[in-house]
């Protein structure tokens, strides 16, 4: 059974799902852009039996409080102060962080701030390399983030459209019939919620802060050697392969799987991609 639970973090309402024997491992869901938690809807049970999953929904996501831009700070820090914030309220001392997308830099975020908490890392078409940034997305935010203006935001804006949305969905599945409308659908409802355009600008802008990070991410990463799984859908045209790749440069350990899907894998990979999370890290 999968629970809906809210906390008060920060002043501000965190919802997140949990499931599982708290006694068992725990591994921390952490979603992508423009999604929330209800992208780990299959794949939350099919852990369940081995593992203590905790998925947050991100302030301004999904069920979490979705603050006014001029109310909040939309920025990667402020997203995982947050998530910290939940994990230290729910006394979680050591977790296996699962991250996509935008829980690549959230995720990285709270390894750098207690690598001896993080029992192990997935990636799943999480980016952390200039060599994984795909030539869209570069043509996109790389004004974005060198000034700012009507212009810049003007594409960034393209990014927040429901053709987008469901694009992000649809890209590189075997089967498009396979994907669920909800996914998009319920996505685009709330990135159409009035004013919160702004919040999302806010961050695309702000993940500039990532690519700034990534030297002081790779480091971290040699220095400290986590058990890593990386699973990656080899057709988005986003986090492109070359970033899943560039990780065995400072993990040579980490196993690498690749997929027969695009951005948002699970739809169709969800039992594979839990087959692989147990057999890397069940104990």
């Amino acid at each position: 059974m999968t629970l809906h639970k809210f906390a008060t973090v920060h002043h501000r309402q965190v919802f997140y799902r949990e499931a599982g024997d708290p006694s068992h491992p725990t591994i921390v869901l952490l979603h992508g852009f423009p999604a929330s938690s209800f992208m780990f809807r299959d794949l939350i049970p099919l852990l369940a039996d081995r593992f203590h999953v905790i998925a947050p929904d991100y302030i301004g996501f999904g069920h979490s409080d979705a603050p006014a831009a001029d109310a909040f700070e939309y920025s990667f820090d402020n997203l995982t102060a947050h998530v910290s914030g939940l994990l230290e309220q729910l006394g979680l001392g050591a977790y296996i962080l699962y991250m996509q997308d935008y829980g690549g830099p959230v995720g990285m975020r709270l390894f750098l701030q207690n690598p001896g908490a993080v029992s192990g890392l997935v990636f799943q078409n999480a980016n952390a390399y200039t060599a994984g940034v795909g030539e869209a997305p570069a043509q996109i935010f790389l004004p974005l983030w060198e000034r700012r203006d009507s212009a810049s935001e003007a594409g960034a804006r393209a990014f927040l459209s429901a053709e987008t949305t469901r694009f992000q969905y649809e890209v590189g599945a075997r089967n498009v019939e396979a994907i669920s409308p909800d996914n998009w659908t319920r996505d685009q409802a709330l990135l159409d919620r009035p004013g919160h355009d702004a919040a999302h600008l806010d961050l695309l802008e702000n993940y500039k802060t990532n690519l700034a990070a990534y030297d002081s991410w790779h480091e971290a990463l040699r220095m400290h050697a986590p058990k890593t799984l990386i699973v990656w859908g080899k057709h988005d045209p986003f986090f492109i392969a070359a970033g899943a790749e560039a990780f065995l440069d400072d993990l040579p350990q980490a196993r690498l799987v690749w997929l027969d899907a695009g951005h948002f894998v699970l739809d169709e990979n969800a039992a594979t991609v839990a087959a692989e999370i147990k057999a890397s890290f069940a104990d």
